[in-house]
């Protein structure tokens, strides 16, 4: 075998093999920090077994992309840990078919685990840099149901509204009136709210009115912009 040629399949069996370590690496992440700890939803667990974490971390960290922790994205941002982005796609409920809004794309990890349940995924990155980079990966693994905009979430994204879900990945101090507003009736919210200390909320939006509550301790980057300044 001429030596380009035996340089070409080594190359391709250094990636198969690559890619099937990500491949064990993601099943037992699954099994083990999220089937182990009570998440139960089979759509929720497909999703995680499908999308490719390492994809949505940057290249140093991709070693560490299945870890039981939050990691680094760059611009002060973090990718949430694998069990909190399980436990709140469960908590929102999701069948297939819904419109959702999601606050904080960050790398685009949560848009593509609810893209692969919800019919469509609304997402709004403040981070310019960020939503860039998230819209090109995003169009790169083949996510046409996915809607990236760059700018400040607080306020939502009204054009789309309603949503039947809403999910918050950066902590405003209160839970802001104009996502509560663009929830549809029967729709369900997560959100994780405070400063020092963090709780995660789930809002439920009634016929009677909205019901909160809470869901467990967190720790989230906070929400920038128009949120800091209520």
């Amino acid at each position: 075998m001429c030596r380009p040629l035996l340089l070409c399949v080594l190359l391709l069996s250094a990636c198969r093999e690559g890619t099937e370590d990500y491949a064990r690496a993601r099943e037992r992440m699954v099994e083990e920090q999220i089937e182990a700890r009570g998440i139960k939803d089979s759509l929720v667990l497909a999703a995680m077994r499908k999308v490719p974490r390492h994809l949505f971390v940057p290249e140093r960290y991709r070693s560490e992309a299945y870890a039981d922790h939050p990691l680094p994205i760059g611009y002060g941002q973090t990718i949430s840990q694998p069990y909190i982005v399980a436990y709140m796609t469960e908590a929102l409920r999701l069948k297939g078919g819904e419109k959702v809004l999601e606050i904080g794309t960050g790398s685009g990890y949560q848009a593509a685990v609810l893209a692969e349940i919800a019919d469509s995924v609304f997402t709004i990155e403040i981070i310019p840099e960020l939503a860039e980079s998230a819209r090109e990966r995003l169009r790169r693994l083949g996510y046409k149901n996915i809607f990236v905009l760059c700018g400040d979430g607080y306020r939502g994204w009204p054009e789309h509204a309603p949503f039947d879900a809403i999910i918050v990945t950066a902590a405003p101090d209160h839970i802001p009136g104009p996502l509560v507003e663009q929830l549809k009736v029967g729709g369900r919210m997560v959100i994780p709210v405070g400063s020092v200390y963090q709780e995660l909320f789930l809002v439920v939006k009634t016929e009677r009115g909205v019901e909160k509550r809470p869901l467990l301790p967190v720790r989230f980057v906070p929400m920038t912009g128009e949120a800091q300044r209520r």
